[in-house]
């Protein structure tokens, strides 16, 4: 599972990625191109459909009424050429004994008839709606559009609730149970009568997650997103969520904003259904979902309550059905080259830095080898072309009228892996070959006339962050990129808001602000409080930026020279809990390093001295997280969650 399919940094020619496809697009299952070819299945991972406790990984006659060594029926079905047979149908409604009665007898109160029992592919639809998650609230309505198109293609849609993690809600922080959803899509997955799954998914954590759940069961799966928010609106100008709220608090406290003005922009800000419309982490994640090959081609930016957002979920409950029939898994798709196209594409659109934690734990759950090394080879001298808030000024629902990811794909083309499978069956470069961005516009750039180049996210080593930290050079100050300063150093979050409006604080521009103990253990979860505040009495002298160096993430709607994700972070003993206030730091974002200006030996003897803080908690999940979570360079995830089970079918419930 770790080879390296191939090379993804030899570009692919244009030419090749543009031959029109043979045949029915949505319907021509992938060749048998090495890049492409599903990996073998882990050792010790029962085969596809096994029962645990059959050794032949076979229905048995008793349980399905079929003579021994019979196909399973397709009679009535949608079932593929050649009668394949459905997990569904031989493990829960095509058994003729007992068990097959309580299934199906128990489902016919909802109004089922016969023909839902036939044989035909069970979709799940993972649905993470809910109202604590106003991004995602409108994702019932979504839902039934998937279901339409599964109907219509002849497969049995059932909908199914999931954990939902509401960024601007759930405290301390999403990112706390991202791996909590993944293993509830996960378990539901693999212990319900499901042949392949539409995720339904939106803010920020819900998308990586039920990807995560998603990609460790292995059935055939296809993202839908709810789509971004329509811009927001505030005296006659576009606010971009998240990014007008971090640049409105420092306008209040720099005394250049009013708290009646303040409350107005707050009522203008979020003014439909839909996530985040900034390229903040939603955004970006949808995007990551779609050049990953996850999602329908153009369908990341379509805005949440445009007609066409839900033309696209019914056309991805036809395409589902016909995934099942070509058994196009996760594993197909989330090859080596697909997570070189995401990190290519992600520098493009001038992305949230937290698609690397994502990246790397999706990665992790399908067996791909790749790391923060590999993150920023592959960024390194892609064309910034995305003009959209919070690194530049326009918004998502201007970037989908500009040609949406299509259009920057296109672009960049030469430098993706074009022949990476989708869930379309076509590759990336057949999926966008045809596609044009808006000419009079200049929200996406032509790739000879970029913003900027390699201003994707930056990976940072040396003895202050021995395993990586990132910067969004992007949002960073210029100016700033190599600095060296003195640390004002803070052990939490709540220290640093206490002192933030403190006159006398010591404190210039040319200080470095650094926070411990926000990682994914030290807080516990790693939240997004890494773009701290500037200090109010620098925010009245003008300063709208500073070097802030943590532990922790920062929203993707966020800006600044922000440092983030210090691996080891400070709560396990890394060189971030060592640095006392006064230390002289040194960044150097195009040498990629950052070094804290102490002798060996010093820090040998703050190291004798540290102690780890006591445990946060010790019960539910937040314990099981802390003991078992991984650092940021690996992704965060749960350390016995890494790497994929499979899909096989437990014993039987009665």
């Amino acid at each position: 599972m770790s080879d390296k399919p191939s090379d993804p940094d030899a570009p692919t020619p244009a030419s090749a990625a543009s031959t029109p496809p043979t045949g029915d697009p949505a319907t021509t299952p992938p060749t048998g191109d090495p890049a492409t070819t599903p990996p073998t299945a882990d050792p010790g991972t029962p085969p596809h459909g096994a029962v645990l406790g059959d050794p032949e990984g076979e229905p048995t006659p008793e349980k399905t009424g079929r003579p021994p060594g019979a196909a399973p029926s397709t009679e009535g079905a949608s079932a593929a050429a050649g009668g394949t047979g459905r997990r569904s149908f031989d493990h829960w409604f095509g058994e003729k004994d007992r068990n097959g009665f309580i299934h199906r007898s128990w489902m016919r109160a909802q109004g089922f008839s016969d023909e839902v029992f036939d044989g035909r592919p069970v979709i799940g639809i993972c649905n993470t709606w809910s109202e604590l998650t106003p991004c995602n609230a409108h994702l019932r309505r979504l839902a039934e559009s998937v279901k339409r198109g599964v109907w219509q293609a002849g497969g049995f849609p059932l909908e199914f609730p999931v954990m939902s993690l509401g960024e601007t809600m759930l405290r301390p922080t999403a990112m706390l149970f991202r791996n909590l959803l993944s293993m509830d899509v996960e378990e539901s997955l693999r212990g319900n009568p499901i042949d392949g799954t539409v995720l339904l998914t939106g803010c920020d954590k819900t998308t990586p997650g039920s990807i995560m759940g998603a990609a460790s069961v292995d059935l055939p799966t296809l993202v839908v997103t709810g789509g971004p928010m329509l811009n927001g609106k505030f005296r006659g100008c576009d606010i971009g969520s998240g990014t007008a709220v971090w640049r409105f608090t420092q306008d209040v406290n720099a005394g250049r904003m009013t708290q009646e003005d303040y409350a107005a922009a707050e009522s203008g800000m979020s003014r439909s259904n839909g996530h985040c419309m900034t390229m903040g982490t939603a955004s970006t994640m949808a995007c990551m979902a779609e050049a990953l090959g996850l999602q329908l081609t153009g369908s990341a930016a379509i805005p949440a309550v445009d007609s066409r957002r839900y033309a696209t979920a019914q056309l991805a409950g036809q395409r589902i059905v016909k995934m099942v029939e070509e058994d196009l898994k996760p594993s197909d798709i989330l090859t080596r080259d697909a997570f070189a196209n995401a990190v290519r594409a992600n520098a493009a659109i001038g992305g949230s830095t937290n698609a690397v934690i994502h990246l790397l734990a999706i990665a992790g759950r399908v067996g791909v080898d790749l790391t923060l090394d590999d993150m920023d080879e592959w960024a390194r001298g892609v064309p910034w072309l995305v003009d959209l808030q919070p690194s530049g000024k326009y918004l998502m629902e201007d970037f989908y009228y500009a040609g949406g990811l299509p259009a920057v794909m296109r672009e960049i083309l030469p430098l993706l892996k074009a022949d990476a499978i989708t869930v379309t069956g076509r590759t990336i470069g057949e999926n966008v070959a045809n596609t044009e961005r808006t000419v009079d516009t200049d929200v996406i750039r032509a790739v000879d006339n970029p913003l900027g180049s390699g201003a994707g996210t930056a990976v940072l080593k040396g003895n202050l962050a021995p395993d990586g930290a990132v910067v969004k050079q992007s949002a960073a100050s210029e100016r700033l990129l190599q600095h060296r300063g003195k640390a004002l150093v803070f052990s939490s979050i709540e220290e640093y808001d206490l002192a933030v409006d403190d006159p006398d604080l010591d404190v210039d521009e040319d200080t470095v602000l650094v926070l411990q103990n926000a990682g994914p253990r030290g807080y516990p979860g790693m939240p997004e409080v890494g773009n701290m505040t500037i200090p109010r009495k620098l925010a009245e002298q003008g300063v709208e930026d500073m070097v802030r160096i943590s532990d922790a993430r920062m929203s993707g709607t966020a800006y600044g020279t922000v440092v983030l994700h210090v691996a080891p972070e400070a709560a396990v003993g890394g060189p971030l809990a060592l640095v006392r206030t006064g230390d002289w730091i040194e960044l150097d974002v195009p040498a990629r390093t950052l070094h804290l200006d102490v002798s060996e030996e010093e820090l040998a003897k703050r190291r004798a001295d540290w102690q780890p803080a006591p445990a946060s908690t010790d019960r539910g999940w937040a314990r099981l997280y802390v003991d078992h979570v991984t650092q940021a360079n690996l992704g965060c995830d749960l350390d016995f969650l890494v790497g994929r089970t499979g899909s096989a079918v437990a014993r039987q419930s009665h």
